[in-house]
């Protein structure tokens, strides 16, 4: 019998309701994780500045409080399942989970450790309860560990985890619980800290068919243009292609352009992935269509499927491009091509980038007529100093902050003017602000965006000195045309 036969085997006997950790098993195989012992990958330092760690570690302080008298372990861990922080009263579990490498410092991914609570948190992102013989290597199986992941709340992206562990013979009913609270404490915490801005919403899971007029951009700059032809050559050929680049920058609409050209008589589905908990169900919806005749399906943010999911897409890919006459088309889209799930990354054959925003300045202007003509069904104008601002701003979510921008001010005016932009556009400030500090730029911006302003007048307005208004210019980085 083979080891990946006895693993399916011992882990079937163990946990046969839970094939989550039956396909972790088998991927620390693959990864080649000893059986017997982990095997430490060691950074000589974590990062203690971020604001993942700020946050985490003092939610967890309080949690440990709590805890006083209990053998339990409360760890802080990043998206690549690096510990930066272990908080523990308890002198006999801290030393042996030095023994076993699970301290600051040290790797404890799936591929690091094998299939264990924070590497199967991180690769699912999930909430992840392995106990005792659930996990694939002996040396862990004194251990019972709990550990949800914690998603950055601005972006949706994966920031880390909060990983409970304590010993096997231990009660573990309440564990993966209070690993919940802690992660959702972290991330709210984290929100409250990131200068009230919101947080990003869940993502929903959406399946629907693009029509031709969904994207505007056939007539795009030369970046643009030689993306898609790109693509096209190689959706001509058979090839699967992968679109890779910034968020908001127009993948979808790329493979989507991209794949009419080569083929324009078929149809093309883009398939968005919801929240973890919805994979499968979502999965469900859709992946029939596969096996469909002129059907090609996008799916889009494939670097932030479950483990378990890249793998199950994977081979629904490979089963339905080896069935028929010829390979049923498929795109996928992700940030990079390093972040794409290795099962479905095996499959690619062509990797093609979507050029962001800002190096495409000749696609800003029709771009936002496109998107204002579609807000107010007809079309709109912008004067001088508003094409200059749009086009002189750097768009850091590119296409999807354009829209928003654009929509919301065609529905204010017939002649969008640079007073009809918000005030983000007039400033080019990294850091953050706070809500007073961002109101107060909002409205100084309004001020020197009125129709015939001066840096006077808005002194005047904003009962602050010239000088004054000059400096909190410096500070918040505005640039207003002619100001």
């Amino acid at each position: 019998m083979t080891r990946a036969r006895e693993v399916e085997v011992e882990q079937r006997q163990l946990s046969p309701d839970r094939p989550r950790l039956l396909a972790s098993w088998q991927r620390s195989e693959r990864y080649g994780v000893s059986l017997d012992e982990v095997k430490p990958v060691f950074t000589g330092s974590v990062d203690t500045g971020s604001l993942l760690y700020e946050c985490g570690y003092e939610v967890l302080s309080g949690l440990q409080a709590t805890l006083a008298n209990e053998p339990v372990s409360l760890m802080i861990t990043d998206s690549a399942g690096l510990v930066l922080a272990r908080l523990c009263n308890d002198n006999s579990i801290n030393r042996s989970l030095d023994r076993v490498h699970l301290a600051p410092g040290f790797y404890f991914a799936e591929r690091n450790a094998g299939t264990n609570g924070l590497g199967l948190a991180l690769a699912d992102r999930a909430p992840s309860l392995v106990k005792a013989e659930e996990h694939y290597c002996t040396g862990l199986r004194g251990y019972t560990c709990a550990a949800v992941p914690v998603l950055d709340p601005l972006t949706g992206d994966l920031a880390g985890s909060v990983n409970l562990t304590t010993w096997s013979n231990s009660s573990s009913d309440l564990l993966l619980a209070l690993a919940q609270a802690a992660a959702g404490n972290t991330t709210a915490l984290m929100l409250a800290r990131s200068a009230g801005r919101r947080m990003r919403p869940t993502p929903r899971g959406e399946v629907f068919h693009v029509y031709a007029d969904r994207f505007p951009q056939a007539d795009g700059g030369r970046l643009w243009r030689d993306a898609v032809a790109e693509a096209h050559t190689a959706l001509a050929a058979g090839r699967v292609v992968a679109v890779v680049g910034e968020p908001g920058a127009g993948k979808t609409a790329l493979a989507s352009m991209a794949h009419r050209r080569a083929r324009p008589r078929e149809r093309v589905l883009s398939a968005r992935p919801p929240a973890p908990d919805d994979v499968h169900a979502w999965l469900t919806l859709w992946t029939p269509e596969l096996a469909k005749d002129d059907t090609c399906v996008i799916v889009s943010g494939v670097d932030g499927l479950p483990a378990w999911a890249a793998e199950e897409l994977a081979k629904q890919f490979t089963s339905v491009r080896h069935d028929g006459a010829r390979p049923q088309p498929f795109v996928l889209t992700a940030e990079d091509f390093g972040a794409l799930p290795g099962p479905l990354g095996a499959l690619v054959d062509t990797v093609v980038e979507a050029p962001p925003l800002r190096h495409r300045p000749d696609d800003i202007l029709p771009l936002a007529r496109h998107f204002a003509e579609r807000e107010r069904g007809r079309p709109i104008s912008f004067t001088a100093a508003a094409s200059q601002a749009l086009t002189e701003f750097h768009w850091p979510e590119n296409v999807k902050q354009l829209k928003r921008v654009v929509r919301t001010a065609a529905a204010r005016a017939d002649v969008v003017d640079q007073r009809h932009l918000p005030a983000e556009l007039f400033s080019s400030g990294a850091h953050r602000l706070s809500r007073l500090q961002a109101l107060e730029r909002d409205e100084i911006v309004r001020c020197l965006t009125e129709p015939g302003a001066t840096v006077v007048r808005a002194a005047a307005e904003l009962g602050m000195s010239r000088a004054t208004v000059y400096r909190k210019m410096a500070q918040y980085e505005i640039k207003v045309p002619g100001r």
